[in-house]
């Protein structure tokens, strides 16, 4: 009996060894099978076979990262991100698990979640465990300017090109930060030598027509821009960049046609890009007086961003035009409608209009005392009246200029009317001077009596 029961406990021992070695040798085999339905492509199998693996040893991490990487191919990278934050906070990273691969790609999956600081501590691992890729370099500096540390980006980037010289992004990034540290002469070369590693490297365009841009080089950076289109990855920066230059250039058309063309490349309307595309198209729908179409431009940017740029106070601005037709009407009307307004204004101020001309952003009436208009052997005295139509505040120089204009017309007096404000330089200098200056409220309460009559 003790021989039959040494015999039994033999054989059950032998027999869990067998189970334990069998399953540790099945184990591979099926991790196996797991990498070769991804290299097929059969990321749905790969990913349901990882899932039979884990299902029976929840800590095989191998299982986990590549379930993780046939989540990331199947386009479903919130899954594959939580598999891969697993296997970093666990795993032993082993010849079967390598761990540079797995950081690069981690690296990349943080990134795509704007989880900048997180990537940023991958891609400084990878510098260190593998420093001479070039590219580690590159992605590092990439991320330390979007956290706003240039001085550290441009460290990163002066590394990658000591590794690889001929890396005209990096190089091309480095003008850019020369750029706008002040160093365009530097900046200049970078980017040349960039393009002449590279011609097709659009990317050194986009930072090339900003340069030429802020060296008020317009004709040039336009031309800029216009090749940093073929870069997918610059072509809504570059059409934004290129419709400022037409700002500029005063060719508003023009602007609002590659401003348009930036805003339908963002189909959800959430970069920023687009939000800039929206707020300078705006600007050109207030210039050309389309207010209606400056203010849902706003209104889009608004409900995107509260805070962004001075929005809230354009609609703060313009919010009377929704109540108020006549400021509505004197702000968009054309310029012949704009001339007739202004004359009836100046019958509310008791003028008569003798004469009209047509100027930027408004238009000049000399005008005579009302009661004096019918007495024609009276010598009349005749006043300045200079009306604006625009959003931005009159600087002291347009009081100063017409004074002076007034002053060589012999006129007596002058009165400055604007849909907009007064800088307080503008109210003090014109301070026991012979003007009036008119501001909106006041230029409601003409309308209102103008319209009236």
């Amino acid at each position: 009996m003790a021989i039959i029961f040494v015999i039994v406990v033999v054989a059950v021992i032998v027999i869990g060894l067998a189970i334990v070695i069998g399953k540790s040798l099945a184990a591979p085999k099926k991790i196996d099978s797991v990498k070769k339905l991804l290299k097929q492509g059969k990321n749905q199998a790969a990913a349901k076979l990882a899932k039979q693996i884990i299902a029976k040893d929840a800590k095989d991490y191998h299982a986990h990262y590549y379930l993780g990487k046939a989540y990331f191919l199947d386009g479903r990278k919130e899954l594959a991100l939580i598999e891969y934050a697993m296997v970093n906070e666990n795993a032993i990273f082993d010849n079967t698990l390598p761990e540079i691969s797995f950081r690069q790609e981690y690296a990349s999956l943080l990134t795509s979640f704007d989880r900048n600081e997180e990537a940023m501590k991958e891609y400084l691992l990878l510098t260190k465990q593998d420093p001479t890729n070039a590219n580690n370099f590159f992605k590092a500096g990439k991320l330390s300017e979007q956290l706003g540390r240039k001085d550290l980006a441009l460290g990163f980037y002066k590394k990658c090109v000591s590794i690889d010289k001929k890396n005209a992004k990096a190089h091309a990034a480095i003008g850019y930060i020369l750029f706008q540290t002040k160093q365009l002469a530097d900046a200049k070369k970078e980017l040349d030598y960039a393009i002449s590693l590279d011609p097709s490297e659009y990317s050194c365009y986009y930072y090339l027509g900003k340069l030429l841009k802020d060296a008020k080089d317009i004709a040039g950076a336009v031309k800029a821009f216009d090749k940093a289109q073929r870069d997918n990855e610059f072509k809504q920066k570059a059409l934004v960049e290129r419709a400022t230059c037409y700002i500029m250039a005063n060719r508003l058309d023009n602007a609002e046609i590659d401003l348009q063309r930036a805003i339908e490349l963002d189909k959800d309307g959430t970069k920023n890009d687009t939000l800039y595309a929206r707020y300078f198209l705006a600007s050109c729908f207030e210039k050309t007086r389309k207010i209606d179409k400056a203010i849902e431009q706003w209104e889009i940017i608004y409900s995107k961003n509260h805070a962004f740029r001075d929005v809230n106070a354009k609609l703060s601005e313009y919010k009377d035009l929704q109540t108020n037709d006549n400021l509505k009407d004197y702000l968009t009307c054309s310029d012949t409608e704009f001339i007739e307004t202004c004359k009836s204004i100046c019958q509310a101020m008791k003028f008569s209009s003798q004469q009209a001309t047509l100027m930027k952003d408004g238009c000049v009436l000399f005008a005579v005392d009302a009661k004096d208009a019918d007495w024609r052997n009276v010598r009349k005295q005749t006043n300045y009246i200079r009306f604006f139509r625009t959003p931005d505040p009159i600087e002291e120089q347009s009081v100063r200029e017409t004074l002076d204009k007034a002053k060589s017309s012999n006129c007596v007096k002058s009165y400055i009317v604007t849909s907009s404000e007064f800088t307080k330089s503008a109210v003090s200098f014109a301070e026991n001077r012979p003007v009036e200056l008119i501001e909106k409220k006041k230029l409601e309460s003409l309308l209102a009596k103008a319209m009236t009559k």
